[in-house]
């Protein structure tokens, strides 16, 4: 039971933090006339970088390893011009955990679904194995925070797509077993506009058992319901901001903010100009925005780069994390809750979800359920405890 352990007020560094200038990122144009983050030298962002060393951001989602498809050669230790990504750009950042997403480009049929996933499970265990100074692929709690304490970046597998399951939770553990921790459940019909089927609701149920994550950002406000519901463990919104902020369909209503703060999920807002605004000042207005209608303890961060996204101005990579916490701190965040921010929070989660599997396992069998074995059921049926 060691990976239950809080360890939010651990002071052990992430490796060592360059105290560099973080390099000037890609800006996007903002509605109007924006004042830069001042000098990186300055007193928010020193102490941005102190309160990183201590707390790195557990990072919601990353594209890298699909990024990294077009490069015929890349070094992510030395540092990669190709991408939003490397190893260098992470310590500068401050990012001690990444959940590598294993999403399929959206005109992929879902008979390609399942061999698609393998693949990009494959790649992205190739690219780690391929960085072991700076990267390591980590399955549990534990195993974030000893990556963490040894100065490597936790590589967690997820979120992956519900198609990538076949409707079959057989599937699903064969997944896990390969590392998976994060199932978006969106784009299939037993997950759908209605809300889960009774199969949808055995899936959670099955997710629960192992340890498997539900990922709720995209979902409809029935499914998002009804996985609180019915989930044993707390969930995450991997890419979700404010709607009252921002109209973007995966951001999130404030009814639903406060549900997801009351069954204590994550929501972890993207660093995109389309989802959050154009600049700093924005993405920490929806940080603001989610951690007053959803509580402290339920706001998160999720770079989203390499994911092909306008990122907000002086947010353009990995690296410049210091600028958006420096931010936060100048609104006067407390540094606990920037804590809870960075990486307190996903911790919760991880551990809550082991939790949540040891305890399943004791009196739940494993569930051999497919879709076919329900044909015709409508959603919203329930199935058995």
């Amino acid at each position: 039971m060691a990976d239950l352990h809080d360890d939010l007020h651990s002071a052990t560094e992430v490796g060592e933090i360059d105290d560099a200038a973080v390099p000037h990122a890609a800006e996007a144009v903002p509605d109007e006339p924006y004042q830069a983050v001042s000098d990186p030298d300055d007193a928010p962002v020193v102490r941005a970088r102190a309160v990183l060393a201590a707390h790195p951001v557990a990072d919601g989602y990353s594209a890298l390893a699909r990024a990294l498809r077009s490069l015929p050669w890349y070094d992510l230790e030395l540092g990669e011009s190709g991408v939003d990504t490397d190893v260098p750009r992470l310590r500068r950042g401050g990012v001690g955990a990444l959940f590598c997403s294993l999403h399929l480009p959206e005109d992929l049929g879902a008979d390609r679904a399942v061999g698609a996933t393998l693949e990009q499970i494959d790649l992205v265990k190739t690219v780690v194995a391929g960085h072991e100074a700076g990267l390591r692929l980590v399955r549990t709690p534990g195993e974030t925070t000893d990556a963490r304490n040894c100065g490597r970046v936790a590589v967690l597998l997820g979120p992956a797509q519900a198609t990538a399951l076949g409707d079959s939770t057989g599937i699903l553990r064969q997944l896990y077993a390969l590392g998976l921790r994060v199932l978006t459940l969106t784009g299939v019909s037993w997950a759908g506009a209605h809300g889960l089927t009774r199969f949808g609701e055995e899936v959670v149920r099955e997710m629960n058992r192992l340890g498997v994550l539900a990922d709720l950002s995209g979902a409809s406000a029935p499914t998002v319901r009804r996985v609180l519901t019915v989930s044993r463990a707390p969930v995450l919104c991997t890419r979700s901001a404010a709607r009252a902020l921002r109209p973007h369909p995966a951001n999130l209503p404030d009814d639903l903010l406060a549900e997801l703060g009351a069954a204590k999920g994550v929501c972890m807002v993207p660093l995109t100009a389309e989802q959050t605004g154009p600049a700093v000042r924005d993405v920490a207005d929806h940080l603001d925005h989610v951690r007053a209608v959803a509580g402290p303890e339920s706001v998160g961060l999720s770079g989203t780069y390499d994911s092909g996204a306008a990122h907000p101005q002086e947010l353009g990579d990995a690296s410049c994390y210091p600028r958006l916490i420096a931010e936060l701190l100048r609104r006067g965040w407390e540094e606990s809750h920037v804590a809870l921010l960075t990486w307190g929070n996903v911790q919760r989660v991880l551990r809550g979800a082991a939790f949540t599997a040891h305890a399943t396992r004791q009196r739940r069998e494993p569930s051999r359920m497919t879709l076919a074995d329900l044909d015709g059921e409508r959603p919203g049926g329930r199935g058995d405890g």
